[in-house]
């Protein structure tokens, strides 16, 4: 039973992805960076590397927001970026 709860909530991940991408109108780059985080931990988990420096905003922005979920579990980064997307769907 577990697999198969497992498998639904990769392929409503999956699914989100895919829709994250064809959203109604233009996500604000605060939800963007949250995607990004959501979507990082779900498919790698914590994050690596040392933090982006210079004059890389943007990727130190995302390192950023993806640190902040360290320890956060694949399933739950994954289920609060399906609720981000299905949300960006809604307004």
């Amino acid at each position: 039973m577990a697999a198969a709860k497992k498998d639904d909530l990769k392929a409503r991940f999956d699914a989100a992805a895919a829709a994250a991408k064809q959203t109604k109108k233009k996500p604000d780059n605060a939800t963007l960076l949250k995607l990004y985080a959501y979507y990082k931990q779900a498919t790698e988990g914590d994050v690596t590397g040392a933090r982006p420096g210079g004059f890389d905003f943007v990727g130190g922005a995302k390192h950023d927001a993806w640190s902040k979920l360290k320890g956060t579990g694949k399933d739950d980064a994954m289920t609060n970026y399906i609720k981000q997307v299905e949300k960006l769907n809604r307004d």
